[in-house]
C-alpha cells in the first residue's frame, strides 16, 4: 500500500466502473463522480440539496465548509448525465419528495460514515493498490486540475480554499509543471 493521499483519474475510472456495478449503481456513481470533478469533502456533498443544482442553466452551487469560498460550478456534460439518470431513479427512493441529493435506502440524506463505507467498499471492488476514501477525490481533483496546467488560484477558487499554501500542494509535486519550460 502507498502512503499517497489522492487517487489518480484512471483510479477514479475504475471507482466508477466498481459503482455501476453495485447495488444503487446510478446514485453511487453520480456521488462519486461529482465528488470528484467539484472536489468536494465528503460533509460537502452529504450536504447537497436538490436546490442547489439548476439543471436548466448547467450549475451546483458548491457550499464549502472550512471557511472556505463558496461557488457556483458549472455541470460539465458527463455528470448531467449522471444526474439525470440518478434523478430518475431517485424518484422511486423512500423520501423522493426530500430536499437532499442523495439519498440513502431508509430516504434520508447520506452519511458522511456511509459515504466513507461506499468507497472503502468500491476501492476493493475495483482492486484499487490504495485504500480509498473520499477526500482523496477531493485531493485528486486538486492534482488532475494542476496536471491540466490550470492556474493554482484558480484551484485555490474552484476547490474554495482561503488559505494559498493548501492549494500549492497540488502545483508543488506536479512535475508535468516543468515540462514546457525550455
Amino acid at each position: 500500500m502507498t502512503n499517497r493521499k489522492h487517487l489518480t483519474p484512471s483510479e477514479v475510472e475504475r471507482l466508477l466502473e466498481a459503482a455501476r456495478r453495485g447495488k444503487n449503481p446510478e446514485r453511487d456513481y453520480c456521488l462519486i463522480w461529482m465528488c470528484f470533478i467539484h472536489g468536494c469533502r465528503v460533509s460537502e456533498i452529504s450536504t447537497w440539496r436538490l436546490s442547489d443544482i439548476d439543471m436548466e442553466e448547467g450549475n451546483v452551487f458548491v457550499h464549502r465548509l472550512k471557511n472556505g469560498f463558496s461557488t457556483v460550478h458549472p455541470l460539465y456534460a458527463r455528470e448531467r448525465k449522471a444526474l439525470r439518470e440518478w434523478l430518475e431513479v431517485r424518484k422511486t427512493y423512500r423520501g423522493a419528495d426530500s430536499e437532499w441529493l442523495f439519498l440513502s435506502n431508509r430516504g434520508k440524506n447520506m452519511t458522511r460514515q456511509r459515504i466513507y463505507w461506499l468507497i472503502r467498499n468500491y476501492s476493493a471492488a475495483a482492486k484499487l493498490e490504495i485504500n480509498a476514501h473520499p477526500h482523496m477525490l477531493r485531493h485528486g481533483c486538486g492534482f488532475a486540475l494542476a496536471d491540466r496546467g490550470i492556474d493554482t488560484r484558480l484551484i485555490q477558487d474552484y476547490l474554495g480554499h482561503k488559505n494559498i499554501q493548501h492549494t500549492v500542494l497540488y502545483t508543488a509535486s506536479n512535475a508535468k509543471r516543468f515540462k514546457e519550460v525550455w
